[in-house]
C-alpha cells in the first residue's frame, strides 16, 4: 500500500494536507479496517513538509477505538502528548467518548485537564462523554462528582445524563441508588425516556424484584412510551416465575396489542407458570395458540408441556407428547425425561420409569442429576432401597453430582425400612462432601430418629450444624409434630422443653402445634389443658427466682 501511494503521489505531483488525511481517516470505508488507517496514518507523516494536525491523532484515535485496539491507541496517543497541540472542543468531546468506551480513564482525565489549561469550557455533550467514560469503567464516585458540578454549574445534566447515571448506580449494584436519581429526574422535570425505564426494569429483574418491574411497566403504560421488546419479556417473565401467571397474561395481551409480537420465550415461560401453578388447560390453550400463530415449540416448550402433564397425573398424554418428540425430531433432553421418569415413578410404575432411563444412553441423551433422582425417588417410595443405593453408586461412577435431594430421598428410604445406621452414615457422608443440608433433608434424619426412639441424637445433630451457619427453625416444630402424631406425648413435652434449655425463647406457635397434634392424636383433655394453661409462657416462683412452667407438667400433673 505504502509503495503505491508513494508512486501515485509523485508521479500526479500530489502533496496531501492534514485535513485531507483528517478526512480520509473518518472515512466509512477506513472505519473498518484499523490496520489500513494506522498504516495510512504513518505513511502520510512521512511525507516532506508534513506534520499531523490535531484532528488527524483524533480522527485515528476514534478509528482504533472502535476496534477496542488499546495498545496502538496508546501508542498514537503518546505521540499526540509530545505534539502540544492545543485542546478544541470538537477534539476533546472525540477523545473523551474513545477513552470512555475503552476505560482509559487516566487518559480520559488528562483531555479534561488540558481543556481546562486551554480556557475551553465543556458543553453539555462534553460532560455526558466524560460521564460516561468513567461510569463504564466504574468510577462511579468520580462519575457523582462530574454530575454534582453539573448541578451546580451553568449547564445542567439532562435525559442522557441521568440515564448515563442510572446505568452506572445499577451496574454497581446499587438499584435503590439508581431509583432515588429516577425519582429526582422526575423532580427537576426531566421527562424519563424508554432508556431510563429499560435500563431500571433490567436491574429490578436480575435482583428478582418483580413487582418493580411491573410498577415501571405500568409507568411507561400509562405515560404512552412506546415499550420496547425486551420489556414486555422482562416483566412477563419476572410475573411468571413468582407464578403470577395472571398478571403476566395481562400484560401479554397488551403486548399484542400494542403490535408487538410475541416470541417463543414469551410464551414459554407463560405456559410453564400456567402449568407449575395448577391450571394446565390454560397452558395448552395457550400450547395451540401458540402453534396456530406459526410459532414452532423448541424442546423447553415441549418439555414444560411435558412436565406439566405429569405433574397434572395426565401420564397417557404426556407420553403422547413425547413420543411426538421422536417422531418430529425436537430434541429430546434431560428435562423431558426426568419429567416422565418422576411422573411415571409416582404412579408406580416403576418398571417403565427404568425402562426410560436405560433408554436415555441408546438415544445419546446424557443423565444429569435430576434424572437419576426422579428415578432413586421412585425405587425408594416402591420399596426398593438397594436398587436405589445401587443407583446411587452408578450416580458417583459416572462422575454425575449427588445433590443434598439425593441424599434427603435415601435417608428417608432407609429410615422407613429402620435401616437407621446406614440412614445416619449417609448423613455423615453428606456432610463430609461439603453439602449443605437443607430443611427437607433434615427433616427426613430428625423424622427418622424421633421415631426409632432417638430424639436426643435428633437435637445433637441440629445443634452440630448451628456452628456451621445452617439454622432450621421449624426443625423442631417438625419433630414435635412426628411425635405427637405417634402418641409419644411425654417425649414431645421433654423435647420442648429442651427448646427452652437450650437458652431459647418459646414461640407461640410450638404450643399450637402442640394443641394441634393433641387434638388431632384424640388427647383433647390434653389439648384443652395445654390452652388454657401458663405452660410455655408462664412462670414459676421458686424462692427468690422465677422459673418457666414446664411442658412435661403436661403429662406429669
Amino acid at each position: 500500500m505504502e509503495s503505491n501511494l508513494d508512486s501515485f503521489c509523485s508521479k500526479f505531483l500530489i502533496k496531501l494536507s492534514p485535513n485531507f488525511v483528517s478526512f480520509v481517516l473518518r472515512s466509512n470505508e477506513l472505519r473498518e479496517k484499523p490496520d489500513v488507517a494506522y498504516r495510512f496514518f504513518f505513511w502520510a507523516c512521512k511525507q516532506k513538509k508534513y506534520t499531523h494536525k490535531l484532528q488527524c491523532y483524533v480522527s485515528l484515535i476514534d478509528v482504533l477505538a472502535l476496534s477496542n485496539d488499546i495498545d496502538r491507541v496508546k501508542v498514537v496517543f503518546s505521540e499526540f502528548k509530545e505534539m502540544g497541540f492545543v485542546m478544541t472542543v470538537s477534539g476533546a468531546n472525540s477523545l473523551i467518548r474513545s477513552f470512555g468506551c475503552l476505560g482509559m480513564v487516566e487518559e480520559l482525565l488528562w483531555v479534561w485537564r488540558r481543556m481546562k489549561e486551554n480556557g475551553i469550557e465543556p458543553s453539555l455533550y462534553t460532560y455526558n462523554f466524560l460521564v460516561n467514560g468513567l461510569v463504564s469503567s466504574m468510577f462511579i464516585e468520580s462519575a457523582e462528582q462530574v454530575f454534582e458540578v453539573m448541578h451546580n454549574g451553568k449547564i445542567g445534566p439532562d435525559v442522557v445524563t441521568y440515564n448515563t447515571m442510572i446505568k452506572g448506580y445499577c451496574k454497581a449494584g446499587k438499584t435503590q441508588k439508581a431509583m432515588e436519581v429516577f425519582r429526582a429526574m422526575e423532580a427537576k422535570i426531566l421527562d424519563p425516556d424508554k432508556i431510563t425505564y429499560m435500563t431500571l426494569i433490567q436491574a429490578f429483574y436480575s435482583e428478582g424484584d418483580f413487582d418493580s418491574c411491573l410498577g415501571l411497566y405500568q409507568e411507561m403504560d400509562e405515560k404512552g412510551l412506546e415499550i420496547p421488546p425486551h420489556a414486555y419479556v422482562l416483566v412477563i417473565g419476572g410475573l411468571c416465575k413468582v407464578g403470577k401467571c395472571v398478571e403476566g397474561y395481562t400484560v401479554f395481551e397488551n403486548m399484542i396489542q400494542n403490535g408487538c409480537k410475541a416470541n417463543v420465550a414469551v410464551y414459554t415461560a407463560l405456559i410453564d407458570s400456567y402449568a407449575k401453578f395448577g391450571s394446565m388447560e390454560e397452558a395448552i390453550q395457550l400450547f395451540e395458540r401458540m402453534k396456530r400463530e406459526g410459532l414452532e415449540p423448541d424442546e423447553v416448550t415441549y418439555g414444560v408441556i411435558v412436565n406439566g402433564l405429569c405433574k397434572s397425573g395426565r401420564l397417557e398424554e404426556a407420553m403422547d407428547c413425547f413420543s411426538f418428540c421422536r417422531e418430529n425430531r425436537v430434541a429430546v433432553n434431560a428435562m423431558l425425561y426426568s419429567s416422565l421418569i418422576d411422573g411415571l415413578g409416582k404412579a408406580g410404575r416403576v418398571d417403565e420409569a427404568e425402562k426410560l432411563f436405560e433408554d436415555m444412553v441408546e438415544k445419546g441423551c446424557p443423565r444429569d442429576s435430576y434424572c437419576y433422582n426422579a428415578l432413586i425417588d421412585a425405587l425408594a417410595k416402591g420399596e426398593k432401597i438397594d436398587e436405589a443405593l445401587t443407583l446411587f453408586k452408578r450416580m458417583e461412577d459416572e462422575g454425575c453430582d449427588q445433590t443434598v435431594y439425593t441424599y434427603t430421598i435415601l435417608i428417608g428410604g432407609l429410615f422407613k425400612e429402620h435401616r437407621n445406621e446406614e440412614a445416619l452414615k449417609l448423613w455423615e457422608m453428606m456432610i463430609d462432601k461439603g453439602i449443605t443440608p437443607t430443611a427437607a433433608s433434615f427433616r427426613a434424619l430428625s423424622i427418622g430418629l424421633c421415631l426409632s426412639g432417638k430424639v436426643a441424637r435428633a437435637c445433637k445433630i441440629m445443634d452440630e450444624l448451628a456452628p456451621m451457619g445452617i439454622f432450621l427453625d421449624t426443625a423442631f416444630e417438625d419433630m414435635i409434630n412426628v411425635l405427637c402424631k405417634a402418641g409419644r406425648i411425654k417425649e414431645a413435652c421433654k423435647l420442648a422443653d429442651g427448646f427452652v434449655e437450650r437458652d431459647r425463647e418459646i414461640p407461640g406457635r410450638v404450643r399450637t402445634v402442640l394443641i394441634n397434634a393433641l387434638k388431632k392424636a384424640g388427647n383433647a383433655d390434653l389439648a384443652i389443658k395445654l390452652m388454657h394453661s401458663k405452660i410455655g409462657i408462664g412462670y414459676d416462683r421458686l424462692g427468690s427466682f422465677k422459673r418457666r412452667v414446664k411442658f412435661r407438667t403436661l403429662v406429669e400433673n
